[in-house]
């Protein structure tokens, strides 16, 4: 344990929220203003009102766990009272917590939401460590060939005027291949796959949108890991072509929201991922968990949740920005379960190693109880 002359070690936190079967009662939106009244009593008036909002119940319901999320992982981490836990936006319209009377952000956190799954990746207490000191075991430094120069800037930022002081980047994205496959695969069928990765070419690098459409399948055999490629339908080949379709946008979602910018981000075309590749399909997933200590993870643990070192996790990504090595990154594709994958990133920009150092890729999933359980007693 640290002592009290020393700072709290950075926690590491991967939650996932799984709503698909909350409030199977509540057939509209308006419905759960009854049948969610516990979880929705926990949050501010505004926050209520956004859940309430939505015309899908089943949008509502994400909404609630990621308003839920966010107020766990400030309560638990940083740590203030479930009340005092206000989640106010940056100039960049990032949701944050500002601690009222230091200004600080003690906590770094991004949420993200898909077909019933919400999760969020969150750091707190990093303090960039002086050159005496450092609360980490971290990588051996870089080589000077592979840092880049005074002049260049690994990856892109907004303004200056518009940064608030953190130390401290986090980006996380979910996607789910089977959302929307029918509409995908009629697509597919009427209009062709390069006229499919077109319709999107303009969030996507020049070279990313060419090696989709004419070089993927080549390119990854792991794509239909049962079959030599023969004898497979045109449904299959399709499907392994959105899969990978949705591993590269889940990447960028996810280095994008690091960043703080949007996906309309004037540097989007770029960016790169060279010769991305998907994780193969998992499991199916169990949907609860519990919330204890074990949730707490030091940041460079090797200890994790819902992991394994097998094809379903990714960490091994290259990326360039304008035509750059970005060497800041630390990111993790992991599959959740057959048809969700989950990309969490984060960076340090102050000393990249301690970033770089951290282990991603396992996640918590939380029981709505526990949640709610904690709100009341903190």
């Amino acid at each position: 344990m640290p002592s009290a002359t020393e700072p709290p070690r950075p926690v590491l936190v991967q939650w996932i929220l799984d709503t698909r079967s909350w409030y199977p009662e509540a057939t509209q939106t308006k419905q759960l203003a009854i049948h969610a009244s516990r979880a929705l009593s926990l949050l501010p008036e505004s926050e209520r009102a956004g859940v309430l909002k939505y015309y899908h119940v089943r949008d509502a319901k994400m909404s609630l766990a990621s308003a839920l999320l966010k107020h766990l992982a400030v309560s638990k981490l940083a740590p203030v009272p479930w009340q005092s836990s206000t989640i106010t936006r940056d100039g960049r319209t990032k949701p944050i917590f500002r601690d009222p009377t230091t200004g600080a952000q003690p906590v770094s956190f991004n949420v993200t939401h898909q077909a019933g799954l919400v999760a969020l990746v969150a750091v707190a207490h990093y303090q960039p460590p002086t050159p005496e000191s450092s609360p980490f075991s971290s990588p051996s430094p870089p080589s000077p060939a592979s840092l880049p120069s005074s002049s260049e800037t690994a990856t892109p930022s907004p303004p200056p005027e518009a940064i608030l002081p953190v130390s401290v980047d986090t980006g996380i994205d979910l996607v789910c291949t089977s959302e929307r496959r029918d509409r995908d695969h009629r697509i597919l069928e009427t209009d062709g796959w390069p006229a499919f990765v077109d319709m999107h070419a303009d969030v996507f690098a020049p070279s990313e949108a060419y090696y989709l459409k004419y070089q993927i399948l080549s390119a990854i055999p792991s794509l239909f890991p049962q079959s030599n490629n023969s004898g497979l339908t045109l449904s299959q080949i399709n499907d392994g072509k959105l899969r990978a379709f949705y591993a590269l946008w889940a990447l960028r979602e996810a280095y994008v929201k690091l960043t703080g910018e949007a996906l309309l981000a004037e540097w989007l075309r770029e960016l790169e991922f060279i010769r991305f590749r998907p994780p193969l399909p998992a499991p199916e997933e169990p949907i609860d968990g519990s919330l204890g200590s074990s949730s707490d993870s030091e940041a460079d643990s090797e200890s994790s949740f819902l992991e394994d070192e097998s094809e379903q996790v990714i960490r091994k990504i290259e990326i360039k920005f304008r035509g750059r090595q970005v060497d800041d990154v630390n990111i993790c594709l992991k599959s959740m379960g057959p048809d969700y994958m989950i990309c969490t990133a984060v960076r340090t920009p102050e000393r990249k190693e301690d970033g770089l150092g951290w282990r991603l890729g396992g996640f918590e999933v939380l029981r709505l109880e526990d949640v709610l359980d904690f709100a009341e007693t903190h």
